[in-house]
């Protein structure tokens, strides 16, 4: 039996206000330490990325707090049936990087969780955390 949900739904009916609102909390989460970037065997990509680019703490801050309303391509209903009740944002941020001594701008793919803890206070998972590797399209450019 599959963990994965058929088709989830796609949302891009969010305004502008809503996905600055979303980045307020999301940003109050990062700067608070109330975030994590998943980096487990799913996420090899994650891992992949982050040391490529030896993003370290640091850096990770600079571009999840640089994070803007018009990064913003769209939400998605959680694929996976276990966790359907939540939503997904997906960003896409331009940022220079250190490749290896080579400075690169690269489109770097955001999927973010943001979940109430049982205290009720906001935690924000970071899902996708990489080079972009698909086509892609802004909700307000």
């Amino acid at each position: 039996m599959s963990s994965k949900k058929q088709d989830p739904q796609k949302f891009t009916n969010l305004t502008i206000n809503e996905i600055k609102d979303y980045l307020d909390k999301f940003r109050k989460c990062v700067l608070e330490g109330r975030y994590s970037i998943s980096q487990n065997e799913n996420r090899q990509e994650n891992i992949d990325f982050i040391e490529d680019y030896k993003i370290d703490t640091k850096k990770e801050h600079e571009i999840l707090l640089g994070l803007q309303f018009d990064d913003f391509c769209y939400a998605v209903e959680n694929d996976n049936i276990n966790y359907a009740d939540e939503v997904l944002y997906i960003f896409c941020k331009q940022h220079e990087l250190d490749f290896w001594g080579t400075i690169e701008t690269v489109d770097i793919y955001i999927k973010v969780n943001m979940i109430e803890t049982r205290k009720g206070d906001l935690f924000s998972v970071i899902v996708s955390f990489h080079k972009r590797n698909f086509e892609i399209k802004y909700l307000f450019r």
